[in-house]
């Protein structure tokens, strides 16, 4: 960010933690900031983008945001974290790490316990105009089934997550989604496996070619969403990024936006 972009960010920010929105507000629209705070549309995206990355904003539709609606529960105080006295590495190649690692939770003995490190990973949702999500239909050999998935892959070395995800839509669909926004952050496996999720939704796409990821590519299609809750019943949705990006999607609908056709 420059120092005007930087400016504005740092404006909005201190807008949002001085309380002057309440929770579930609706922040104002994009055009209303760009008039008020003279920065053009793609820095504004920018600091807008940052906001809903550290949780401050949250992404309703296409240029739509409002604040984090209230949460009751109360964070417990008084707990402390585990102990990592060390860790040693079992195996380690480009795709997969396994390390022992020597911990120590409050009040018990220190013992190992196995880490799995894998590889960060950006998934996206691109919606249509028409409550329709873009999808793949593969073959996944692990557990030896077909089923739906959301496109997405592996954030290269010096690669942000939002570029992956782009990239990923564009290798594997041939579609270019015309917007996305990083909508939640989290791990698949907290217990034993270290393999960091960015979760995506975009709005809106325009064919640019074919696949060219022959080997991620499978049967392409625009799924309703509103066969989604089928899908998940009948087991055929497949990995948990596309889980949690339609379980978002799902959950944040209601108050979903116009968005753009492809």
């Amino acid at each position: 960010m420059g120092p005007k972009t930087t400016k504005v960010y740092e404006t909005l920010r201190g807008r949002l933690v001085a309380g002057e929105y309440s929770p579930g507000d609706k922040f104002p629209s994009e055009r209303a900031l760009v008039e008020e705070l003279g920065i053009g549309r793609t820095a504004l995206r920018q600091v807008l983008a940052r906001l809903v990355a550290e949780g401050t904003l949250e992404v309703r539709g296409r240029s739509s945001y409002r604040v984090p609606g209230a949460v009751s529960v109360q964070r417990p105080e008084g707990m402390e974290p585990w102990l990592i006295h060390g860790e040693r590495d079992l195996y380690d190649n480009q795709w997969v790490k396994l390390q022992l690692w020597n911990v120590e939770p409050p009040g018990m003995e220190p013992f190992e316990h196995h880490v799995v490190k894998l590889h960060h990973v950006a998934v996206a949702a691109v919606l249509d105009d028409q409550d329709r999500v873009l999808m793949m239909w593969r073959y996944r050999f692990v557990p030896r089934q077909f089923g739906w998935e959301l496109p997405g892959g592996i954030v290269d070395a010096g690669e942000g997550a939002a570029d992956t995800a782009l990239r990923e839509v564009v290798e594997e669909t041939g579609w270019r989604p015309k917007t996305l926004k990083h909508v939640v952050s989290y791990q698949p496996m907290v217990g034993m496996v270290d393999s960091p999720h960015e979760i995506f939704v975009g709005h809106g796409a325009e064919k640019v070619g074919e696949p060219t990821d022959l080997e991620e590519a499978g049967h392409i299609e625009w799924v309703a969403l509103s066969d989604i809750p089928g899908l998940m019943a009948r087991g055929e949705l497949m990995g948990s990024g596309t889980l949690v990006a339609l379980l978002h999607v799902l959950a944040t609908r209601s108050g979903r936006g116009t968005t753009t056709s492809h």
